[in-house]
């Protein structure tokens, strides 16, 4: 376990000397302490990632590739431990800890491979005595700012394409999850980086601002990749307009999630458990309001909650858990509130709908997996995303009723639908105004794939050859004189 940032190849603490607690979310017990960095840490890993970027943008991109494939074995070799470590301080069942490091390191092989297809172009020239060239070349130094939920998958997802363009990085990853962030920096330290190529500093919440506007009011930071709120991600695009800097924006999510009267509705309720209840519900892309169809809403509701109703809840320290704790209380104290507030409107809960605690789940930061039917639009949980293992079910009459809800949100990050009418598949894929389409299928990551929103769910895209574009841009070369 590494507690300390790492900065120009060294391992250090804040300049400040501060420092604060990551707790374990399973009961609040204290797992480690962390540096709290300011201003001073944050304008060092510019200082360092500056000075190393000349050097690692002239490495062969084979070279690149090769270090980028041991990190990826080194993860891969210590999946349990790494997966033991994201149980501990995000609170996610063990078995869901080890998937994110096989999630993880996948996109740090798939860049590994990408990194030997950043090819150019020739571009016909319009008279003689020219050579015209495309070339693409790294965007510089790129800041990563990473979320809590998917502390390894993240950050894995931004740095693995940053270093195979050959930029060099300053990373922050959440203050409730920097654990893992930090094991995964110590792997790719021993995968051969070089100094200065990967910088990560930690900071509390309260200090996370320091950090993050001083990356963004240094120039030579040309490009921000961050995961998180859409409120944090417009005030990241507000503040780096004055330097003009490249952004990748993966924000706020409230996912649709349709099953019509034609659809497989035991294949719709497996593919709900899948899309909804990992990590929790605490997902940026986990349905957050579904849609039943009358002729199948009450089959759909009785199958749904007799398999939501049979989750086991509990701490990440035993191995039947399905449903660990939230991340902490505000976490908690949200969903509590959307239940009561939708339960005051009319809703009725089929089960769940309550805070958890008994022997098993001794902490304070349970939630009771919960199925509502009755739900509207005069609901909160309509209009924000709860974040939790909350399923709010709202009855449908027509595909069109259905679209224009789906698409009542100004976020657009991802959608699923069940249906077995092959023409209804298609009009309601081309009409969901969403980022990601789920059709038939609740699992949709894959590092191959391109992931990322519209509308206010942002822009960018991470995964697959798109997501290596970001870190890029073209330089023209034109060449005369050759006749």
């Amino acid at each position: 376990m590494q507690t300390k940032n790492h900065i120009a190849g060294r391992w250090c603490d804040a300049a400040s000397g501060d420092h604060f607690a990551v707790l374990d979310p399973a009961d609040d017990s204290r797992v480690a302490e962390v540096p709290d960095s300011g201003a001073e840490d944050a304008r060092a890993a510019v200082d360092a990632a500056h000075a190393a970027f000349a050097g690692w943008r002239a490495v062969p991109a084979r070279q690149r590739a090769a270090m980028l494939k041991r990190w990826n074995d080194l993860m891969l070799r210590d999946q349990d431990r790494l997966g033991a470590l994201i149980s501990q301080e995000q609170g996610k069942p063990l078995a869901e800890g080890r998937a994110e490091i096989a999630y993880a390191a996948s996109y740090v092989e798939w860049f590994a491979e990408e990194a030997t297809r950043v090819n150019g172009e020739v571009i016909p020239a319009p008279v003689r005595g020219r050579r015209m060239l495309a070339l693409r070349e790294p965007v510089g130094v790129v800041a990563a700012i990473t979320p809590w939920n998917f502390p390894a998958a993240m950050i894995a997802r931004k740095i693995a394409p940053a270093l195979a363009a050959g930029c060099t990085v300053v990373a922050k990853p959440a203050e409730d999850t920097p654990l893992t962030s930090l094991a995964l920096v110590a792997l790719a330290v021993e995968a051969g980086l070089p100094p200065g190529v990967l910088n990560i500093v930690c900071a509390s919440r309260e200090r996370t601002p320091e950090v993050v506007d001083v990356w963004l009011a240094d120039a030579r930071v040309r490009k921000i990749t961050f995961t998180g709120s859409t409120p944090v991600g417009k005030h990241l695009a507000r503040e780096s307009a004055p330097t003009l800097k490249k952004l990748s924006l993966e924000l706020g999510g409230n996912a649709p999630f349709i099953v019509f009267d034609d659809a497989d509705v035991d294949a719709a309720v497996e593919g709900l458990m899948a899309a909804k209840f990992r990590n929790g519900g605490q997902t940026c892309v986990c349905p957050n309001r579904v849609f039943a169809q009358a002729g199948i809403h009450d089959r759909f509701v009785q199958r749904l909650a007799a398999r939501v109703g049979a989750l086991k809840v509990g701490p990440s320290s035993r191995a039947d858990s399905q449903i660990g704790p939230m991340i902490n209380a505000r976490a908690v104290d949200k969903i509590a509130r959307h239940v009561d507030d939708a339960v005051e409107r009319g809703a009725t809960v089929v089960t769940g709908g309550r805070r958890v605690r008994d022997e098993v789940a001794a902490g304070p930061n349970y939630y009771a997996p919960t199925v509502l039917t009755g739900a509207t639009t005069a609901m909160l949980l309509w209009h924000e995303e709860t974040f939790g293992p909350v399923v709010p079910v709202f009855r449908f009459d027509t595909e069109d009723e259905v679209v224009t809800a789906a698409n009542d949100t100004p976020f657009g990050l991802a959608a699923y639908f069940y249906t077995q009418d092959i023409a209804r598949a298609w009009r309601v894929a081309d009409a969901l105004e969403s980022g990601i389409v789920g059709l038939n299928e609740g699992a949709i990551a894959a590092e191959s794939a391109p992931f990322g929103g519209v509308k206010e769910s942002g822009y960018g895209r991470e995964g697959s050859t798109h997501g290596l574009e970001d870190y890029l841009h073209i330089k023209y070369v034109c060449q005369g004189g050759l006749s």
